[in-house]
């Protein structure tokens, strides 16, 4: 499934109180975790995210302390005491056969030794799959009988959502709605390659003038390097939002992705957002109008416009006779 098709299905987890245990799989770098903590946040749950890989079996099951001739076991201060929340597991077939097994007696019977896991809380886990050269466990056969599982891979539609609510550079975002399949590509040969995660370090490292191959890779740098020269030759953005501009919609396919998505980003109002629309209306092939309004709708959104933004195409009569690409907008 995709990223926002795993955030809708635990939403509906957390709604309906189911208790079952996830298993979530899925390449590294791709949100496994970022989306679990956004379904936290959603639905105002507290979040606790344990990297078992990184603990020892006593880090999960507490230390032996004696009592009165009898030995007690006192549980770490990281697990929940009280409240709601998602206990999160991440890197779990990472962690030895030692700290599974501790880990299994937690999700299976909600305690481990003498903690018992608050009934308001959901026990999530995640992990990589042996083809993603994660250095892996086999899950025990029991373990894995008791999960609900779920597999994710990229998907460039659900990056974008992300990407314009996290303020992701607008030529990283031209760049790889030019060239979505660099999304995700994992190099056997180089330690640094593309996958969501990276393309977002790659657009902090990029709007300090940095160079990005140490993030994605250097093929994937290359290609991004070679995709901004387009932008040397793009009609002037400012002047496109403030409804001014006479130059032509570009012809070339990457120029067309860069000024679309260039549009899409520096649009931070409704009326900068329906002057863009109507820029592009005028000069775009018919295909490009529906993409565009996707993205302007994400943008707005994120801006709390998208009611505004709806607004002011409904009243513009050009543009309700030249498309209806902006029909699923007025739905919302």
């Amino acid at each position: 499934m995709t990223p926002s098709e795993l955030k809708s299905t635990l939403d509906r987890f957390v709604m309906a109180s189911l208790r079952h245990s996830i298993m979530i799989w899925g390449a590294p770098g791709i949100g496994k975790s970022s989306i679990v903590a956004q379904v936290a946040q959603t639905h105002n749950l507290e979040f606790t995210d344990l990297r078992l890989s990184q603990l020892a079996p006593t880090d999960l099951r507490g230390l032996p302390v004696p009592e009165n001739g009898v030995s007690r076991w006192f549980p770490p201060i990281f697990l929940p005491r009280a409240g709601r929340g998602i206990l999160f597991l991440d890197e779990l077939n990472m962690a030895p056969p030692a700290l599974q097994g501790v880990a299994q007696q937690l999700i299976l019977d909600r305690k481990v030794g003498e903690y018992i896991v608050p009934e308001g809380w959901f026990i999530w886990a995640a992990g990589n799959r042996k083809e993603d050269r994660a250095s892996v466990f086999d899950m025990p056969a029991p373990l894995a009988n008791r999960f609900v599982h779920f597999e994710v891979e990229p998907d460039f539609d659900a990056f974008k959502f992300y990407a314009f609510e996290r303020g992701i550079h607008e030529q990283i975002l031209g760049f790889l709605s030019f060239r979505p399949t660099l999304l995700h590509r994992m190099d056997d040969d180089r330690p640094a390659w593309a996958s969501p995660r990276s393309w977002e370090i790659a657009s902090s490292l990029h709007s300090t003038g940095l160079e990005i191959g140490s993030a994605v890779g250097a093929p994937a740098a290359a290609e991004f390097y070679a995709f901004l020269e387009v932008y040397a030759v793009l009609p002037s953005i400012e002047p496109i939002l403030a409804g001014s501009s006479t130059a032509n919609f570009p012809t070339e396919p990457s120029a067309q992705f860069a000024i679309t998505t260039a549009l899409a980003t520096r649009a931070k109002t409704a009326k900068e957002a329906v002057a863009a629309f109507r820029w592009v209306a005028r000069g775009a092939p018919r295909d490009w109008l529906a993409l565009m309004a996707n993205d302007l709708r994400v943008q707005m959104q994120s801006k709390g416009q998208v009611g505004a933004f709806a607004q002011l195409l409904m009243q513009d009569k050009e543009l309700r006779e030249a498309t209806q690409a902006f029909q699923a907008l007025l739905n919302l």
